[in-house]
Order: structure tokens, then sequence, then C-alpha cells
């Protein structure tokens, strides 16, 4: 596959965006007590969202080729959820492809087991299954994710990872230094900055929302959502998903050209699991299960050993 230019000497673009991203986050701050409350959440909202996006960009382009800069830019918690190095950690877990959606061994998916399912309470069945919808996933999504993972993290803890462990514990300065900025240079109220924070947290939900599907061959599991407006900006043309899991090297400003260029190919591979926009996703979605959340494919059985899949003769089957 003919690929675009994957690295510059200088990643001036993600590194020029970070320095706006920055800029546009001091000025929202500051001048805070001058913007009128709503418009400041959803500025600042959309500020996190693109940082958070950044931060994924960071982890696979900036932090291989200079670790400590990727690092010291992407770490501060801007959005106050998530420590920067368990997102890492957890994320390039999530990238071993054939694991993608698996219930225990893919630290991102939404999918339990059957097993696990059939003994949740009917209360918290009915709370998932709201957070199956696209309006659910924007709504208590945020919440509803935070929670499994502080309870996943905690039991990490608990267990003794010491990957954990460095990781909240790096948390502390990386919240740190947002919180003294806040409180030293910043005009923004508690309430406006965690209403910021959720909001930010809901805007990326749109794009990790249908990125993922249970499928039997591992190619078929990530989505093409051919968006070219404000979102596939601010999740930096991640809603390329296929073809950024196919190709995580390549730079944000690079996946619509890849997929323009080689538009066939990556279509079949990933059985068309496609749509041309958000939109699109919304008026199917917004109140209706995006599917099934008992993992439909995995089961005890197979764990150790998945199934073999004739991906000659592959099927589309949720």
């Amino acid at each position: 596959m003919d690929l675009p230019r994957q690295t510059r000497k200088l990643e001036w673009p993600t590194l020029g965006l970070f320095a706006i991203t920055y800029t546009s986050y001091a000025i929202l701050s500051v001048y805070a007590a001058s913007i009128p409350p709503s418009i400041l959440v959803i500025l600042l909202a959309v500020v996190i969202a693109l940082h958070s996006s950044l931060q994924h960009e960071t982890l696979h382009m900036l932090e291989p080729r200079w670790p400590v800069l990727g690092y010291l830019i992407a770490a501060p918690a801007l959005g106050l959820a998530i420590p920067y190095d368990r997102f890492r950690d957890l994320h390039l877990a999530h990238h071993i492809n054939e694991n993608l959606t698996d219930p225990y061994d893919d630290p991102e998916t939404n999918y339990l087991s059957a097993e696990v399912w059939k003994t949740l309470p009917i209360v918290q069945q009915y709370i998932l299954r709201f957070n199956n919808t696209f309006l659910g996933r924007i709504i208590i999504g945020p919440l509803v994710g935070q929670i499994y993972f502080v309870i996943s993290e905690y039991r990490a803890i608990h267990d003794g990872d010491q990957a954990a462990i460095r990781g909240w514990i790096r948390f502390i300065p990386a919240v740190i230094v947002v919180l003294v900025w806040l409180i030293i240079f910043g005009s923004v109220s508690a309430t406006a900055y965690f209403t910021a924070c959720y909001l930010g947290l809901s805007i990326l939900k749109v794009r990790t929302y249908i990125e993922h599907r249970a499928h039997e061959v591992a190619q078929g599991r990530s989505v093409i959502v051919a968006d070219r407006g404000p979102l596939a900006f601010l999740f930096l043309n991640n809603n390329f998903h296929a073809v950024h899991h196919a190709h995580p090297n390549i730079p944000w400003y690079n996946l619509p050209k890849t997929f323009r260029t080689h538009r066939a190919k990556f279509l079949v591979q990933n059985n068309n699991y496609y749509f041309n926009n958000y939109w699109s996703v919304m008026r199917v979605f917004l109140c209706k299960e995006k599917d099934v959340i008992a993992h439909p494919f995995w089961n005890l059985q197979n764990r150790q050993r998945p199934p073999i899949v004739d991906t000659n003769n592959d099927r589309q089957k949720t």
C-alpha cells in the first residue's frame, strides 16, 4: 500500500496545534469572568476535547520520537479525569487488533461477556442499555465510563499493578499544574469548569460510540466515519478509525488522504463498516442501541483459543 509521508523532521502541525490549544485555554480561563457562562463552558469543552485528541496523537507520534518533550507537552490534565500515563498504557494495549472488543483483553471495550451480563442487576442493565444508544452515550456516557474506569484502576492498584500506581502518582502533579493555573490566573468558577470537563468528555463519546463493533475478523471491527467537519477536526481525523488501527504511525493530517487513496481496500477490509458523517450515526442510533452489550462471539470456552475464522468468507453479523 502506497502511503503518504508518515513523519516530518519536526511535527510542526501537531506542535503548532498544541500551542494554539494551550493559548486558547489560557485566554478562556483568564478572561472567563468576561465571557457569558454558557459560551465559556462550550468553548472550554471544545478546547479540552481537542487537548484529549492531541494526547492521543502524542502517544503515537511524539513520544516515540521525543519521549520527554512528548510527555511534558501532553501530561497536563486539563480534563481532570484520566491520567495521561494510564491513557497511554491502556490505549496501546487496545491497539493489539486481535483483541479488539474482547470484554477482558481490550481495555477500551464496551462489551461484557455473556456470563457477566447475566449477573448484573436489572437496573444496571437498563443503565448500560441506555448508555448503548447515541443519546445515552453523550448524556451519561462520561459518568458511566469514569465509574468503570476508576473501579478498574482501583482493582489494578489493589493488586499491586506498578504501572497503575505510577500513573496515578504522576497524575497528581498533572492536576496540580492545572489547579494552580486556575487559582492564580483564572477567573472561571468551579461549576463552570467541571461542567466543561464533562461536556468535553461527551464530545469525545460521539467518536468512541461508533468506533468498534463485534466482528469475527479483527479488520472488520473498526469504523470509517468519513466526516470532514468540525467534529473531524476535534477528533484529529480519528474518525477514519480503521485507517488508524491499520497504520497507527500515520499522523492525523494524513489519515483522510490515506483513506481517499485506498478507499476500496479499506472498505473491503473492514467489511464496509462505514458512515458518511456523525449526523448519519445520530440519525440511526439516537434512541436505538448500537448493538448487544453481551459480546456475541466471545465466551469463556474460546477465550484462550479464539475460533479460527476464514477471512475469505467474511460475513457481517452485527
